[in-house]
């Protein structure tokens, strides 16, 4: 794999004042709206399926939880881009975050990500329980304290960040049940969890290039195509097994295992043109493809309890 040099960023800084909206809107780039609408996502799905009585559905409960995950994952998001602003100033895909192209200063994301990380898991704990801050706060030191460095030094990083990555729908069965000592609980960590190889790995491959110049080992040097291959068609299949899973778990199997079915299939078929042909286009289809599956399982999920 050859490794591109690094694009050489000028950076002129105006004396005229920046506008309001886009210091807010950088702020809000900070935070990876992009991610936390999934991580939101799969908090919800595990407290409505948690929940064990939908009539009526404990709102304030719902939206204390929901608003104090998005407070976390958005103090992470924050966080990360300062870990890793230098190294996003190398990637073509990144170099425009507000930190990497000079636009905000790293100590402010520093103190906006460490304010909203920690009145989040406050709330958490005060307004939902002691259970889903703790899982929230391992989370957080997770993702940024093993998973972000153990990018620039192993491709198991995946792996490894797939562990703390499938803990939002813990944290909402957490905030409904008040525990997580159930097979419906882990059945959803198992599938976020598997979910999050073909996802990543597809990303792995279309900036395989971004990453190298920037010095992240997300895919091996030797034998990269294999590694992908194993590391996108196995999780997928387990994906998919764990989907029918949680269908035969329900109320509603008929249903569930015809959602998972026709979306295990497509899902499967973006998988093996990723393998076959190795392209750009199949990397950036199986990614699309495994952000729609995730929605729309999830919500086949949540339809088949009522």
């Amino acid at each position: 794999m050859s490794v591109v040099a690094a694009p050489t960023l000028e950076i002129r800084r105006s004396k005229l004042p920046v506008p309001r909206a886009a210091v807010l809107s950088d702020f809000w780039a900070l935070t990876k709206p992009e991610v936390n609408l999934l991580i939101v996502t799969a908090t919800f799905t595990g407290f409505y399926l948690g929940c064990p009585n939908l009539h009526p559905l404990p709102l304030g409960r719902l939206v204390a939880v929901l608003l104090s995950t998005l407070l976390v994952a958005s103090g992470a998001g924050a966080l990360n881009q300062f870990l890793e602003h230098a190294y996003d100033a190398q990637m073509r895909r990144t170099l425009r975050r507000p930190l990497a192209a000079g636009r905000l200063r790293p100590v402010f994301a520093v103190w906006f990500g460490i304010a909203l990380a920690a009145i989040g898991a406050a709330s958490l704990n005060v307004f939902v329980n002691a259970l889903t801050s703790g899982l929230a706060l391992s989370t957080l030191g997770a993702y940024l304290f093993i998973y972000t460095p153990l990018k620039r030094k192993s491709p198991l990083c995946t792996l490894v960040g797939a562990l703390p990555g499938a803990i939002p729908p813990l944290i909402g069965w957490a905030a409904a049940r008040g525990s997580i000592a159930s097979p419906d609980a882990w059945t959803l960590y198992a599938m976020l969890f598997f979910w999050q190889f073909p996802h990543f790995m597809a990303i792995a491959w279309l900036y395989r290039e971004d990453y190298a110049r920037a010095g992240y080992v997300t895919l091996p040097t030797r034998n990269a195509s294999r590694f992908l291959n194993w590391f996108t068609v196995v999780p997928s299949v387990g994906l998919v097994l764990t989907s029918f899973t949680a269908a035969a778990e329900s109320g509603r199997p008929v249903v569930l295992f015809s959602a998972a079915a026709v979306l295990g299939l497509g899902l499967l078929h973006y998988v093996r043109q990723q393998v076959v042909l190795g392209s750009r286009l199949a990397a950036r289809r199986l990614l699309e493809g495994t952000i729609f599956y995730l929605l729309l399982e999830m919500l086949a999920l949540v339809l088949a309890k009522n």
